[in-house]
């Protein structure tokens, strides 16, 4: 298998992503994908585990500061430039706005597929998770999911077409992203101790 250099410390780029965004949620979102993405890794792609985190830490960087379609990524790409980032690097997180430009790459890497396919689904996750009584994601179920899911009203922002996309292009069906979507949530979840600990 490669082996992805980011050109980058983690260090280096959670100070960046402080750097181009004060809103908590943001820096929250980036936290939840870089997490996502490490579990996927971690199955997928051992060899680059750190390099998948840091696609998802930073594959939103611009959005705070210029939140289009049009700027979207293509900023992110200069920020990485100037921070030493690689070329790799930008153009994996470049691939989940492919949708929304044509400029950016389409996603080819199976690692570009997952970020397609989890960036919306996390956003999703969590917001439903902030209304069940335990604020947690340890007792969320996939047929929760489900209802979240079909329900076009609740966390509107959320594009059940990308996600729907973004199964197909990984092969699973919504199902199987689902499910694999909640184990990796809540493999970085901050009270899964707790949990374990009551079962």
């Amino acid at each position: 298998m490669t082996k992805f250099e980011a050109g980058i410390t983690r260090e280096e780029a959670f100070a960046l992503l402080n750097e181009h965004n004060k809103d908590p949620f943001h820096i929250e979102h980036g936290l939840a994908v870089e997490g996502t993405l490490r579990y996927f890794a971690s199955e997928f792609d051992p060899e680059n585990v750190d390099f998948w985190g840091l696609v998802g830490l930073l594959h939103d960087l611009d959005w705070e500061e210029f939140p289009t379609a049009a700027d979207h990524t293509l900023r992110t790409a200069e920020m990485l430039r100037e921070a030493g980032g690689s070329e790799q690097l930008i153009r994996s997180i470049q691939t989940h706005n492919s949708d929304f430009n044509e400029q950016c790459p389409k996603p080819e890497l199976f690692m570009e597929k997952v970020l397609f396919a989890t960036d919306e689904l996390t956003g999703l996750i969590g917001a439903a998770v902030i209304m069940r009584p335990s604020k947690s994601v340890m007792d969320f179920e996939v047929k929760s999911l489900k209802k979240k899911f079909k329900d076009k009203s609740f966390a509107a922002g959320c594009s059940r077409d990308v996600i729907r996309a973004g199964a197909e292009m990984c092969g699973w069906e919504l199902d199987e992203l689902f499910t694999r979507t909640i184990a990796a949530m809540r493999s970085f979840a901050p009270d899964r101790d707790t949990f374990q600990a009551a079962e």
